[in-house]
């Protein structure tokens, strides 16, 4: 499903656990490490497809986590042309995603990657919250840094910790969560 623009409706996912340490998922069969994420399906809210996504790709249900917040708006990225699906080349852009950040409540025991029909990941770890913005495909690193950026404000109140390492801006303090 696409939307007018060409862009696919999509969720991602930052897991944090109780050190803000963020799950970073290896891909099966490449080298390259990403965020859970995955498409909104027809009549699907966001939150809906998130706890989904969660679900086959981490293995984790709705009493393993606790939402701590979701991005705002749209995030987009698109997707060069060499990526792209030979069926989908002409039409389809990229990504639109809405992006929460949860925090496990369950235990690391609780990951299962071999939960769905098609695993996303062969290995997990926890990494540094803004790690990131380094290892992340080029294309995806812009909607990485905007999604960290905003959800910051909901795991660290010092203002310093707020600003990515890898940005010039900060986002506004006064918008930290008491």
């Amino acid at each position: 499903m696409l939307d007018r623009d060409g862009y696919r409706p999509n969720v991602g996912i930052i897991l944090c656990n109780r050190r803000n340490e963020v799950f970073w998922g290896k891909r099966v069969r490449e080298h390259s490490w990403q965020f859970p994420q995955g498409g909104i399906k027809y009549g699907e809210a966001p939150v809906q497809a998130m706890y989904r996504e969660l679900q086959e790709e981490v293995g984790l249900l709705p009493d393993h986590v606790k939402i701590l917040g979701r991005t705002r708006n749209w995030l987009r990225y698109e997707v060069p042309n060499n990526w792209i699906r030979q069926e989908w080349r002409g039409n389809y852009r990229g990504q639109k995603q809405i992006w929460f950040l949860l925090r496990l409540v369950g235990r690391d025991s609780d990951v299962c990657l071999r939960n769905g029909e098609k695993p996303e990941f062969d290995a997990w770890r926890w990494n540094a919250y803004w790690v990131a913005l380094e290892s992340v495909v080029e294309f995806k690193r812009d909607v990485y840094r905007k999604a960290l950026s905003e959800l910051s404000r909901y795991l660290f109140t010092d203002p310093a910790l707020i600003r990515s390492p890898y940005a010039e801006e900060r986002l506004d303090s006064g918008n930290l969560p008491q």
